[in-house]
C-alpha cells in the first residue's frame, strides 16, 4: 500500500501567509501540517508515498520536507501544473501508484483518528474504497455523505442544502478502481474534477464503498480562524499528554499553559498563553499573549495592549475579534 497527500493547492484563504510558503508548510503547534501527515501514514508502515506539489513548490519542498530521509520513509514528488480538483490531482498521480491500493489524504487536513481502520477495509475486507466522516456544524463548506442503515447512499460537495452534518474529512482509501471512476467523470459547476463524484460513481456501479466517523479533534486547516482552533486543540492534546515541558529561562516572563516555545527565541517580561505557539527566532519584550500563533522571526515589543486571536510573521499580521477580523 501506497500514500498521496495533495499539496497543490493555491491557500488563498490563508494569504498573505501562504504567499511566503505553501499552506501545509505552515506551523501548527511549531510543526509543518505535512509533517503531521507523513507520520500518520509512516505509523501505518506506508512508506512510499507521493506527495502532489505545484512546480513553483519543488525547491521549497526540497529544502523543508525532503526526500522522506528522517522519517524513514520515500517520498516522490508529483506535479500539478493547474488546481482542477482533488480527483484531478490523484489522476496524476496513477502512474506513481502503479495499480497499488493507497491511503489519499489532504494535506492541509489534520487529523488524529488512526487510520488503520480504512486501510483494513480495502486490504483485509477487500472493500473498494474506505472514507472517513466527521460531524460538523457547518456541513456547506464541505462535502456531505449522506447515510441510510449504514451505507452511503449519496455524496455531494459543498451543498446548498446538506442532506446530514457527516462530512468528507480529507481522509480515504482506495483500491486502484478508483481510476476507473476518475476517468468516467466530467468537471462539477465549480469545474472541478470532485472525489465526491468519483465516489459516487463507484457508488452508482456498486462497489463496495464503506465509512468511519470519528469523535477525534480534526480541522481542515484552510481558514484563519481554522488555523488558530488547530493550534488550540492540538497544544491542549501535546500538554495532556505530557510533552509540553516549558523549561522558564526566560526572563520576567509568566507562562499559561497550555504553550509551546521554540528554544531559539528569547522573550523578555512577556506573559504567554494560554494556546500561543512561539516559532524559531521570534524576540519578544513587555507583551501579553493569548490564543495567538507567531511564526518564524517575528519581533514585538512593548506592546500596551494584549495581543489575542492573532497569527503574526515578520510580514504578517492577522487578528481576529468579535468585530470581525483584518490582516
Amino acid at each position: 500500500m501506497k500514500g498521496l497527500i495533495l499539496c497543490a493547492g493555491k491557500g488563498t484563504r490563508l494569504q498573505p501567509f501562504s504567499n511566503h510558503k505553501p499552506k501545509v508548510l505552515l506551523p501548527v503547534a511549531n510543526k509543518p501540517i505535512i509533517y503531521y501527515c507523513i507520520e500518520m501514514l509512516v505509523e501505518l508502515e506506508i512508506y512510499e508515498i507521493g506527495i502532489v506539489i505545484r512546480p513553483d513548490h519543488s525547491a521549497v519542498f526540497m529544502e523543508e520536507v525532503g526526500l522522506g530521509e528522517r522519517w524513514g520513509a520515500q517520498i516522490t514528488y508529483i506535479y500539478q501544473n493547474v488546481s482542477l480538483g482533488i480527483a484531478d490531482a490523484v489522476r496524476h498521480a496513477e502512474t506513481y501508484l502503479n495499480n497499488h491500493s493507497f491511503v489519499l489524504l489532504l494535506g492541509d487536513n489534520l487529523i488524529t483518528q488512526s487510520l488503520e481502520g480504512l486501510c483494513h477495509s480495502i486490504l483485509m475486507d477487500n472493500h473498494d474504497a474506505a472514507i472517513l466522516l466527521g460531524k460538523v456544524s457547518n456541513p456547506r463548506d464541505f462535502g456531505i455523505a449522506e447515510v441510510h442503515e449504514n451505507q452511503i447512499i449519496g455524496l455531494e460537495e459543498k451543498p446548498a442544502v446538506p442532506k446530514s452534518n457527516l462530512a468528507i474529512l480529507g481522509a480515504y482509501a482506495f483500491n486502484p478502481s478508483i481510476f476507473e471512476a476518475i476517468h468516467s467523470i466530467s468537471p462539477s459547476a465549480r469545474g472541478e474534477y470532485e472525489i465526491t463524484d468519483a465516489i459516487q460513481w463507484m457508488i452508482h456501479k456498486g462497489y463496495a464503498v464503506v465509512y468511519q466517523v470519528t469523535e477525534k479533534n480534526y480541522s481542515d486547516v484552510g481558514t484563519m480562524e481554522r488555523w488558530l482552533e488547530a493550534n488550540r486543540w492540538m497544544l491542549q492534546l501535546l500538554n495532556d499528554a505530557g510533552q509540553l515541558n516549558i523549561e522558564n529561562r526566560h526572563k520576567g516572563c509568566t507562562f499559561i499553559s497550555p504553550v509551546l516555545i521554540d528554544t531559539d527565541s528569547e522573550l523578555i517580561d512577556c506573559v504567554i498563553g494560554p494556546y500561543v505557539t512561539i516559532g524559531p527566532h521570534t524576540r519578544l519584550e513587555n507583551c501579553t499573549i493569548e490564543n495567538s500563533i507567531l511564526l518564524d522571526g517575528s519581533q514585538l515589543t512593548h506592546s500596551l495592549e494584549t495581543i489575542s486571536n492573532a497569527i503574526i510573521s515578520p510580514q504578517s499580521i492577522f487578528v481576529q475579534n468579535t468585530g470581525g477580523s483584518h490582516r
